[in-house]
C-alpha cells in the first residue's frame, strides 16, 4: 500500500512524503535560499572551473567539461531559476549528478552539508497555481530554524527544456 501525505500532489516522489524512513539530502545555497536534493543522485562535488562554451546553447547551460573522459554539460542553477546574475567565487561549486542515465553538472553558490530528514520533517510543496511552477519541488524540509526547498533533480534534469543538454553535449 502506498502512503501519500494529505495535500501531496500526485506524481510526487513517494519516498519523500509519507515514508517513515529518513532520507539523506545534500543541502546547498542558491540566491540566498537553501535547497536540498537526494544525496543518491550526487556523484561528486568539485570547485567551479572554466567550461567550454557551446554555441547557441541557452544561457543556463554554461558549457561542458571533460570529466575523466566523459563530456559533462554544466547548468548554472542561478540562471536556470532566474535568481539574478551569478557570482563565481571560492565557494561556488559544481555538483556532478548522475540522473536519467547521464552525467550532468550543476553550478550552485555553495554546498552546506548532508542532512537526514524523516517524514515528519518534510511537508508537501504548496500549490501556487499557474503563476509559479512547483513541478520540480518535492516538498519543504525543516531542520532546526532552516527551511529547505527539496528538489526532484531527476525530474528537473529530464524535463523538456533540459533535453537541450542532451543536444548541446552531443554536438
Amino acid at each position: 500500500m502506498t502512503m501519500v501525505a494529505q495535500g501531496a500532489r500526485t506524481g510526487d516522489d513517494p519516498g519523500l512524503v509519507g515514508n517513515a524512513g529518513p532520507r539523506e539530502f545534500l543541502t546547498f545555497a542558491l540566491g540566498g535560499e537553501n535547497y536540498g536534493m537526494d544525496i543518491l543522485k550526487v556523484q561528486e562535488i568539485r570547485g567551479y572551473d572554466a567550461v567550454t562554451r557551446i554555441a547557441n546553447a541557452p544561457a543556463f547551460i554554461k558549457g561542458v567539461i571533460n570529466l575523466r573522459g566523459t563530456i559533462v554539460p554544466i547548468v548554472d542553477m542561478r540562471i536556470k531559476f532566474g535568481l539574478g546574475d551569478p557570482e563565481y567565487n571560492q565557494f561556488t561549486v559544481v555538483i556532478i549528478l548522475s540522473v536519467a542515465r547521464r552525467v550532468v553538472g550543476i553550478v550552485v553558490d555553495s554546498v552546506s552539508d548532508v542532512i537526514a530528514l524523516g517524514a515528519g520533517d518534510v511537508k508537501p510543496a504548496p500549490e501556487f497555481g499557474a503563476a509559479l511552477s512547483t513541478e520540480f519541488i518535492t516538498g519543504l524540509g525543516t531542520i532546526e530554524d532552516r527551511l529547505l526547498i527539496l528538489l526532484d533533480i531527476e525530474r528537473l534534469m529530464s524535463s523538456s527544456e533540459m533535453s537541450l543538454i542532451e543536444d548541446a553535449s552531443t554536438h
